[in-house]
């Protein structure tokens, strides 16, 4: 490892690692350059965007083994950078991540950036929840840069993840703007009714879990699986989302590839299916009236 002296050889020499091992990448970084980028910085306790004149930098023997053994890590065991740094980015926030939780990549983001325009009517105070929150980064986000105001539910059925977005809630200061509650779906949400119910659940079919690069074997199977069509959880929430939105509510979730699925099961449901700027599918927008229809129709 003589020949390697730089930050900027460090990267480029793992980024050429990281090809060769054939890695994939889709869990924040979406190329080799990047996520050996991510690791390199964090072993160096540098900031994410790295200022061009530290490239250059020569590092020191006991930085030169911390990044290989991050390196050797990642190649070895097929972590995704985010479980290995305890860190991923939602919105251009920084959210504590593990094991329990997935790594926050929903295309919901841009929603939250846009603050839900132009499907929430801000006429009247919003009341907004977050179904099968994992790390809280929806939630967290939608607190932050889309409703300061107003207090969020969060629910999970997963003490484990709720204990991460605990963690997530409490350094942004959030306790008095997001109620954590353990649920199964709506289960212990009693009679509350909401303007917006936001959620990113369990959408995998068998098929596609099989198939999945051994980078999700990292991530909790109850965040992913959800039967044979990944339409369990989906198909539940169809079904009980009006008995927690008002008149005027709105429901949004990411089905992912399982919208093709979706779209058979219910070909005569108009969902709204959003688009994203910066990529991304499977987000699909219904209102109150339409799930009632809908509703009455599977009666």
């Amino acid at each position: 490892m003589k020949e390697l002296q730089t930050i900027g050889d460090f990267i480029r020499w793992g980024a050429s690692q990281f090809n060769q091992a054939n890695l994939f990448f889709g869990h924040g970084t979406d190329n080799a350059v990047d996520e050996a980028t991510t690791l390199v910085v964090y072993a160096l306790h540098l900031p994410q965007e790295l200022p061009d004149i530290l490239w250059h930098s020569k590092l020191t023997y006991p930085e030169k083994q911390k990044i290989i053994e991050f390196f050797n890590i990642r190649i070895a065991k097929n972590i995704p950078s985010p479980y290995i740094t305890k860190e991923a980015w939602f919105t251009n926030l920084s959210f504590y991540v593990n094991q329990h939780v997935l790594i926050p990549r929903s295309p919901i983001a841009e929603l939250i950036e846009q603050r839900f325009e132009p499907w929430m009517d801000y006429s009247n105070s919003i009341k907004m929840l977050d179904l099968c929150t994992g790390s809280g980064c929806i939630a967290i986000a939608s607190s932050i840069l889309a409703f300061p105001n107003t207090v969020i539910d969060a629910t999970d059925i997963s003490y484990d993840a709720l204990d991460v977005a605990k963690k997530n809630v409490s350094t942004y200061g959030l306790e008095q703007k997001i109620n954590l509650i353990q649920s199964n779906l709506f289960s212990n949400l009693g009679n509350k009714l909401y303007n917006l119910i936001v959620s990113n659940p369990p959408y995998v079919d068998v098929e596609e879990l099989k198939n999945m690069p051994l980078e999700y074997t990292h991530e909790p199977k109850i965040g992913l699986a959800a039967g044979t069509d990944g339409l369990f959880f989906v198909e539940q929430i169809l079904r009980h989302a009006t008995k927690h939105l008002t008149s005027d509510g709105i429901l949004i979730v990411e089905v992912g590839l399982s919208q093709t699925n979706l779209i058979k099961r219910y070909p005569d449901v108009p969902f709204t299916w959003l688009k994203f700027q910066r990529g991304g599918e499977g987000v699909f927008l219904l209102t109150y009236e339409q799930l009632c229809h809908l509703n009455q129709v599977e009666v």
